[in-house]
């Protein structure tokens, strides 16, 4: 019996009111509009049937994959002989019990998070208004924008270990360096629920902030085209958009994947393009930056299989 039975088997006895889609066309699901059908894709609405989710996973032999918004993942044609789990239903928000703090599950948007922020007097989450993914995929990876990073605000996480359970980490225990954490070198660790510590400010004001960077990053990032944000990291003394555009590769294409015109560091997908292309395309540049400056560009963005 393969996982995908023993699987269906156990939703429909302990989890039979979690949605569960079969060949789930994974292009629906990530930014970049790309990627081919999850063997099952499910949908907790708790972080109970979260974790039950995750056991049952394990049992049945699945290889489980937690989804936020998909925002920088890239995901093969071929699709995944996986158990996609969407984190999306998990979008508890709330005030915490010390002032200033904001406690939020792991599906919540982080523009949500940063407007409810907002709307409570509470200044520290402005940068975070025009990142287009959740509080789980953004912990992980410390996303950050405008000089702004998620560690500066997160206080502690409970992520669930399979093989320990659900632990509280600190932030010092979270180790958040540029674009990682702990949880970046343990993927094996889903975030559950978060705890945000900010000050107080003029609601009108922290508006105004979000308001200009919106208006920044709309003025110099393709945001009308599909694509995973930025596509590099930032080499150290270096900034990977202008070392690509220095490069003249601005409008490089492969298939239906382009580097953008607008903002060199991203890739976007002007249409059709599959998750071949963008690979090709990310290998071309990467190459030619190095033979023409010798720095070494990391995709930020996360290959799936």
């Amino acid at each position: 019996m393969d996982w995908v039975t023993r699987l269906d088997k156990q939703m429909e006895d302990y989890l039979p009111d979690v949605e569960v889609r079969k060949e789930e066309p994974m292009a629906k699901h990530t930014s970049f509009r790309v990627g081919g059908p999850a063997k099952r894709m499910a949908f907790p609405e708790t972080g109970e049937q979260m974790v039950l989710l995750l056991s049952m996973a394990r049992e049945c032999g699945a290889r489980p994959l937690v989804l936020g918004n998909g925002t920088n993942l890239l995901v093969p044609d071929g699709g995944l002989d996986r158990l996609v789990i969407a984190a999306s239903g998990l979008g508890g928000l709330e005030a915490g019990e010390e002032p200033g703090s904001l406690v939020a599950e792991s599906g919540v948007p982080l523009a949500k998070l940063a407007d409810f922020a907002c709307k409570q007097g509470l200044t520290g989450l402005e940068f975070a208004h025009g990142i287009p993914g959740t509080v789980g995929g953004g912990i992980c990876m410390n996303a950050g924008a405008y000089g702004g990073e998620l560690k500066q605000a997160v206080t502690g996480v409970s992520a669930l270990f399979p093989e320990e359970g659900v632990r509280f980490l600190s932030g010092e225990e979270l180790a958040f360096g540029y674009r990682r954490s702990f949880l970046t070198e343990h993927t094996e660790a889903v975030v559950l629920r978060a705890v945000f510590r900010l000050s107080p400010g003029d609601p009108e004001a922290i508006r105004e902030t979000m308001r200009d960077l919106m208006a920044r990053r709309k003025a110099s990032q393709p945001l009308e085209w599909p694509s995973a944000g930025s596509t590099f990291k930032r080499p150290e003394g270096h900034f990977a958009g202008t070392l690509i555009d220095q490069c003249g590769l601005k409008g490089l294409t492969v298939g239906g994947a382009q580097v953008s015109g607008k903002h060199a560091g991203f890739i976007i997908n002007r249409g059709g393009a599959a998750c071949a292309d963008i690979k090709e395309l990310i290998r071309q540049v990467q190459e030619t930056v190095f033979e023409k400056t010798g720095v070494r560009l990391e995709p930020e963005v996360k290959f799936v299989d």
